[in-house]
């Protein structure tokens, strides 16, 4: 019995998240914006004017992306003026083929080039297109063309004020929404960070899974750091918005140490092998890290509920006392293990003064001015948009992955009308709305999106089969077609299938009402899918390929510039000491960001058919020598920015330089990399492998250290940082040794 509660009780928890959920709200607004007009019409004797108002905020929906509400109301703004401007032309298109056809497809291109200027410009271009698409089965008998363009706008307008009055309405919404998400994801790869320690039969999976909680994750630490600087900046002074700048400053932080490993996981491995209660109790104690996030996720506004930190007290002081029963000054062996678990065991006191203060910052606390973050230096961590017309010209060329796209989603579209035309299809705008739907710059999504889009139809189609049969009302068929709107539009983003099969209720639906054979309409929905997904699927092999291939050489270029800015900005901080500075902290963010995009890049390639992938091996493993060398600057810049280091020798200059030499070296090798070249030389030449003499200086260094002074904490120091410059150079030493084995330009 008490498991049935449970399970009942967990899944009133996820329906609660989910009613409480801004993808639900956004959809039950697009639901109240498109019923109302109708009924209003329907009641009014003013239909077309109601369906007309209608498809004007449906089609501007798409732009209303969740963020900085000014930004958001520009963007239904500009969405609404475009599909103005397509509904006016669309009314004037009951013309010959012959003209229809090449001006369909400029049209489309025109509308689709607009993703230029990023994602929120895609959103508007997306609405302009289901405007153009739409508008060839929207004629209202008693409106002209231009009557008809004004009422869209209307439309437009209704659902910017929807949009804005919810809100103000409920102004926390996204940005809490947001928090709870970034506290579960970190608590997610903590709990996977965790899996790790020790020697793994899998851990390639894991690494890749930790990869891909760290795109998600940057791109959840970017949204919000953009809401919380534009909430800064209309708020003034507010205690709550630079409380929660605060909560996230620390979240950041906690997944920098998170990433932290005080050596490379060959030697975390022989330790953990030989020393197995370490592994329990370590994994143990980040079991309860992320055990206490999930926790405080649930309760960021009641901290009374949060629980206490009486577990992590206990746990810290059994592993102290484990330690300190390692440690062995007589035998290096011995002592170096107790440096290495002492130095492991830091990086978790750093995280737990991190989750204190995160505790006591979401206990409402008066704030002092010393502890609040100046708006203009947040403004260096926002990366924004470029919106010069010249992009429009830098990018009006095959180089450009948007151009070809635009390209090939303009063909199509006209392929598509052109098959439905041919050969007399009930409603052949389905195959060009499925078209631009399913389309994607990336091959990998719109395979997906065309296999999930067929298999979502056939389901909705099966079931809409089915309750027509035995439902014959009007109005529970207007009731449920909404409803099926409504729950397609707030499952989209996590579950695509089901949401493509309510769109198919919910169509079928609706045309029930206007069709009295209704199984016709459910073939010709089916039929007009297929059509549109192969057409997608094909001309993404065919037409104008971007393969990532052609394209990882500049992903790998800028995580590579990005890790050594960030390295440069850890040795000059090292070497300098004092405050630490915000360039530091910018290269940081930068790095983790590049290194996002990177793994993404690298993912969509994976996506692709093998014959598409080209050195895909090489490139997997500079992509993972990459987020290793990643996870070493993220060791040294925790710990320098944590503990008062001693002064850098000449020695630490010396490999610096060494490390930075190798890095501009690859750097100048990956400009001139010919990536879609096969050909690979076997014995790369000119590579000095300095790895066994550097390795042996770095121990020469360490024990020095040791001998020289009996401080542990600079003994700590030493060997972390010496492993650490010894593993950044050898990470290096690879990253050439693979670059060279390319052919070049």
């Amino acid at each position: 019995m008490n498991t049935v509660s449970l399970f009942v009780s967990e899944k009133f928890k996820l329906l609660q998240q989910y009613l409480k959920s801004t993808s639900f709200s956004k959809a039950a607004l697009i639901g109240i914006a498109i019923t109302v007009p109708i009924i209003v019409g329907i009641v009014m004797d003013k239909l077309d004017i109601g369906l007309a108002i209608c498809f004007g905020a449906f089609w501007c929906s798409p732009s209303d992306v969740s963020g900085n509400l000014k930004h958001k109301q520009i963007g239904i703004a500009f969405s609404t003026l475009l599909i103005v401007f397509v509904s006016f032309i669309g009314g004037h298109l009951q013309v010959s083929n012959y003209i229809l056809f090449p001006f369909l497809g400029v049209l489309t291109f025109c509308i689709a080039f607009i993703s230029i200027y990023g994602f929120r410009a895609s959103m508007i271009s997306f609405s302009g297109l289901l405007a153009l698409v739409l508008s060839f089965s929207y004629n209202p008998e008693t409106l002209d063309a231009y009557q008809s363009a004004l009422w869209i706008g209307t439309g437009g307008l209704w659902y910017l004020i929807l949009s804005t009055s919810w809100f103000y309405l409920n102004p926390k919404a996204f940005t809490e929404e947001t928090l709870h998400n970034i506290f579960l994801l970190t608590a997610d790869f903590l709990d996977t960070r965790k899996q790790l320690i020790g020697e793994q039969p899998n851990r390639e999976v894991l690494q890749t899974k930790l990869i891909n909680l760290k795109i998600e994750l940057t791109e959840l630490h970017d949204n919000f750091r953009k809401i919380l600087v534009s909430n800064l900046k209309n708020s003034g002074k507010s205690n709550y918005h630079r409380k929660l700048l605060l909560v996230f400053v620390e979240l950041v932080e906690l997944l920098e140490t998170a990433i932290a490993n005080p050596v490379n996981y060959n030697k975390m491995d022989v330790l953990f092998e030989t020393h197995p209660e370490f592994k329990a109790d370590f994994q143990k104690l980040i079991s309860e890290f992320s055990f206490q996030l999930r926790a405080i996720a649930n309760q960021i506004n009641n901290s009374k509920k949060i629980s206490s930190n009486k577990v992590l007290f206990n746990e810290f002081k059994n592993l102290e006392l484990d330690i300190l029963n390692v440690k062995d000054e007589t035998k290096s062996e011995d002592y170096e293990r107790y440096l290495m678990l002492q130095n492991f065991l830091d990086y978790q006191k750093k995280q737990f003064e991190k989750l204190k203060k995160i505790k006591w910052l979401l206990g409402n606390p008066e704030l002092t001015s010393a502890e609040l973050v100046p708006t203009d230096e947040l403004k260096r961590f926002i990366n924004t948009q470029d919106y010069n017309p010249k992009l429009i010209l830098r990018n009006f060329s095959f180089r450009s992955t948007i151009f070809k796209h635009s390209l090939r989603l303009a063909i199509t579209v006209m392929l598509g009308y052109g098959i439905g035309l041919y050969f007399d299809l009930q409603n052949p705008y389905w195959i060009i709305l499925t078209i631009i739907i399913i389309m994607r710059p990336s091959y990998g999504l719109t395979k997906n999106r065309s296999k999930d889009r067929v298999i979502g139809t056939l389901i909705g189609a099966v079931i809409a089969s089915g309750l027509v049969i035995y439902i014959s009302n009007i109005y529970v068929y207007g009731a449920l077609g909404v409803l099926c709107l409504v729950l397609a539009f707030s499952i989209q983003e996590k579950n695509y299938k089901a949401a493509a099969a309510f769109v198919t209720l919910n169509v079928i639906f609706i045309y029930a009402i206007l069709e009295p054979n209704i199984s016709k309409v459910i073939q010709f929905r089916v039929i007009d899918t297929i059509i549109g997904a192969a057409l997608s699927y094909i001309a993404m092999r065919l037409l104008f390929p971007a393969w990532s291939f052609m394209e990882i050489g500049d992903a790998m270029k800028d995580g590579l510039k990005a890790n050594n800015a960030f390295f440069t900005s850890i040795s000059k901080y090292y070497q300098d000491k004092g405050k630490v500075p915000t360039s530091l902290k910018v290269n940081r963010k930068e790095a983790f960001l590049q290194m996002s995009n990177l793994s993404a890049a690298f993912q969509r390639m994976a996506q692709e058919p093998k014959s598409k992938q080209n050195h895909f091996d090489d490139i997997y493993e500079l992509v993972e020598i990459n987020h290793s060398f990643l996870a070493s600057l993220a060791s040294l810049s925790s710990y320098i920015q944590n503990h008062k280091t001693t002064a850098a020798s000449e020695e630490f200059i010396m490999i610096s330089e060494k490390i930075q030499a190798n890095l501009d070296r690859i750097c100048s090798q990956l400009k001139a990399i010919d990536f879609e070249s096969k050909i690979i030389n076997a014995n790369p030449l000119n590579v000095i492998n300095e790895s066994e003499r550097l390795k042996f200086s770095i121990e020469h260094l360490t024990n020095k250290t040791i001998i020289n002074t009996e401080n542990v904490r600079n003994h700590q120091e030493a060997h972390l940082i010496w492993e650490q410059m010894y593993w950044l150079f050898l990470l290096s030493e690879k990253m050439l040794k693979l670059t060279l084995k390319f052919e070049v330009n």
